[in-house]
């Protein structure tokens, strides 16, 4: 069985050490073979896999046939003729002033070039040693260059606090990507990655055969891991985890795909994906149980900052449709909405589309889901001496209900949502708490269906149930007489070790969690 890489994006490393790699080759083939317009762009959200297909880009166009043997391309009609490369990463530069970006910018040049075999000229400017490069480049070796570039708006991104710094990185990468469009004569495929689409950018004005694969079905699958792709490349880790969880194959799969899989990243294919890093990480750990990767991997600076000013209850982010296409770009730095933030940070999925109406966004998996309401809540929450979502998980689970209690009425009572609204419905307390236990790690699910109606929330784990019913107005015992008389308990009954029926009414004026009641199942 081989060995699963966890961190590694280096495609030469992945193959010299036998771990496991899901063969996207001929994908990258089809795009290769173009005579014309090879240049590309595409956009992913972190940690879905961009860097290591640049890395094995690089080593196709490096003529390093040797690290493909028994991979598609291998077996294609591939010629593996060597070009020189030019790969620039410019993830996690230092945007702190416009001066130590520029700083950065020459250091991340001066070093791809160095990679390649050309000279730096510290007289010169980033985009003027590009161009050198190129051209030098181009006559030395009797091909045109490759152009990698990942993370090409990372510093853009990291500036988004000071939109007037941000504008101005923004004008200094656009004279450096503007050398590729002056430049196509000597570039044979060119590559760009990132998590945005910053439309006013040069490369995306002035660069009219830019290939955007972002949205094209083609592109779908290229990033991330398909089902078919986890059965055959993964198969025996699978079966192994779930040996270990004490869980059938059935169970197990179903569990990782709601953990893991849910991505979609074209409106024409209805196929969905797995976070690579998310897999990678749970079967290489082997943990009896699943739990959150992605949001081990870091936050967005500029995705925390804009959350913190917004009310955690101005969207029910589980699904949003009607939602326009101008969302999966940004034109103007001073006006993105919560949606291209969410979406472009991978907090947000494609679930549906209509030619009419337009895209269905919603929350991929539960990995993502809870780490965004763990993010929301915080930002409700904040001054708690304790992770508020934390401390009310615990004492849920331990059936600890006055500290549970406590822990609601502080939680509504720092909502955004006050006296300044004349009326607030009952979906807004109902969307907040999925909210807070979904944090807190419980599955939940709003507006249960059942044969007798529908439960307002129902929330599980580790064996124990819990059922809502939230009332504007009213008492607790009214709210916990509807669980009573409708039976919502009734399809928890085969499965759940103990079972609990909660009733909450909130004040129609101060909308303030008022009233609270328990009553155990069994």
């Amino acid at each position: 069985m081989q060995d699963i890489a966890q961190s590694t994006y280096d495609f030469g490393v992945m193959r010299a050490n036998r771990f496991v790699y899901v063969d996207k080759t001929a994908t990258l083939h089809a795009l290769i073979k173009r005579d014309r317009d090879a240049f590309y762009f595409i956009s992913r959200p972190r940690r879905f896999g961009k860097s290591l297909m640049l890395s094995t880009l690089e080593c196709i166009f490096r003529g390093r046939r040797e690290l493909f043997k028994g991979l598609a391309i291998d077996k294609s009609d591939y010629d593996w003729a060597e070009y020189p490369v030019l790969h620039f990463n410019f993830a996690t530069m230092d945007t702190q002033t416009v001066e130590a970006f520029q700083t950065a910018l020459g250091e991340r040049v001066q070093q791809a070039l160095g990679n390649a075999g050309a000279g730096y000229d510290p007289a010169g400017s980033p985009a003027g040693n590009f161009v050198a490069a190129i051209r030098t480049l181009t006559q030395a070796r009797g091909k045109p260059v490759v152009v990698l570039i990942d993370e090409y708006d990372s510093p853009v991104n990291r500036a988004l606090d000071d939109i007037h710094k941000a504008d101005i990185i923004r004008e200094r990468l656009s004279a450096f990507y503007g050398e590729i469009k002056n430049n196509v004569a000597d570039i044979r495929f060119m590559m760009m990655t990132g998590v945005t689409k910053f439309t006013q950018l040069s490369v995306f004005s002035a660069l009219n055969n830019l290939n955007d694969l972002t949205l094209q079905p083609e592109a779908a699958t290229l990033l991330g891991y398909t089902e078919e792709e986890l059965n055959r490349c993964f198969g025996e880790h699978l079966r192994a985890h779930a040996k270990t969880m004490g869980l059938s194959d059935e169970d197990y799969r179903g569990q990782l795909r709601w953990w893991y899989n849910g991505y979609r990243f074209s409106p024409d294919r209805e196929t969905k994906v797995y976070n690579p890093v998310a897999i990678g990480r749970t079967l290489s750990r082997g943990k009896t149980y699943f739990e959150p990767t992605w949001s081990e991997t870091g936050h967005s600076t500029a995705l925390m900052k804009y959350l913190s000013a917004h009310p955690l209850t101005s969207r029910d982010y589980e699904r949003i449709p009607e939602v326009s296409r101008d969302i999966f770009d940004v034109y103007d730095l001073g006006n993105i909405g919560d949606l291209t933030f969410l979406y472009q940070a991978g907090y947000l999925t494609i679930k549906d589309f209509d030619p009419i109406s337009g895209y269905t966004l919603g929350i991929p998996d539960e990995d993502v889901r809870q780490d965004l309401n763990q993010i929301l809540v915080n930002q409700a929450m904040r001054g708690e001496g304790d992770l508020g979502w934390n401390k009310a998980r615990i004492a849920l689970l331990k059936h600890d209900f006055p500290t549970f209690f406590t822990c609601l009425k502080s939680f509504y009572a720092r909502l955004t949502y006050g006296a300044k609204e004349g009326r607030v419905d009952e979906a807004s307390y109902q969307r907040s708490l999925f909210v807070l236990l979904t944090a807190g790690g419980l599955r939940a699910v709003s507006e249960d269906t059942q044969a007798q109606g529908r439960a307002d929330l129902v929330a599980d784990a580790f064996g124990r149930v819990f059922i809502f019913e939230l009332k504007v107005g009213g008492t607790a015992e009214e709210a916990l007489a509807q669980i009573r008389d409708r039976r919502y308990d009734l399809p928890y009954l085969a499965s759940a070790q103990t079972i609990h029926r909660i009733g909450l009414v909130f004040d129609p004026k101060t909308h303030q969690l008022i009233d609270t009641a328990i009553e155990p199942v069994r």
